[in-house]
């Protein structure tokens, strides 16, 4: 179960922070926001990609855009989001709880220098209704992630 394998990941490298399961799906950026009593912005929405022949993951926050004319210069080619299928298959996460820890192939991870503007963020964690809390550079750090400027915020 995906909730379980980020519980597992969480438990070794980070075993301060609980996954939070709620009885509402968290499964979009405005109903996470809600569920969460957070501004949707903190939502930190995971990204699946494939940019050229490389798959990696790009987290950002909620209210962020993708900038394709960034991502070609920063990551060298035009990105093109994972069907739902491939998504589960890679990460170990269904669609609207995808997150960059327990995944179940490793991936790189790039973190949007929008959840900067935050304190603190919410990604999912591993189901459509599971989500946790954490800074923005303990995220990039738990998953080594590189910080990269790919996206236009509103």
């Amino acid at each position: 179960m995906s909730v379980e394998a980020v519980r597992a990941f969480l438990a070794t490298h980070a075993p301060d922070i609980s996954v939070v399961e709620l009885d509402a799906s968290t499964a979009t950026v405005e109903l996470a926001a809600k569920g969460h009593g957070v501004v949707p912005g903190q939502i930190a929405k995971t990204l699946s990609l494939r940019i050229r022949e490389r798959t990696l993951l790009i987290v950002t926050s909620g209210d962020a855009r993708l900038n394709n004319r960034k991502i070609k210069a920063v990551l060298g080619g035009k990105p093109r989001m994972l069907g739902a299928d491939e998504v589960a298959a890679l990460t170990g996460h269904p669609v609207g709880g995808v997150c960059p820890f327990g995944l179940a192939t490793p991936l790189p991870v790039y973190c949007d220098v929008s959840l900067k503007e935050f304190d603190e963020v919410v990604p999912a964690a591993g189901s459509a209704n599971s989500a946790l809390r954490i800074t923005p550079a303990r995220l990039a750090s738990l998953v080594d992630a590189q910080w990269v400027d790919v996206c236009d915020r509103g």
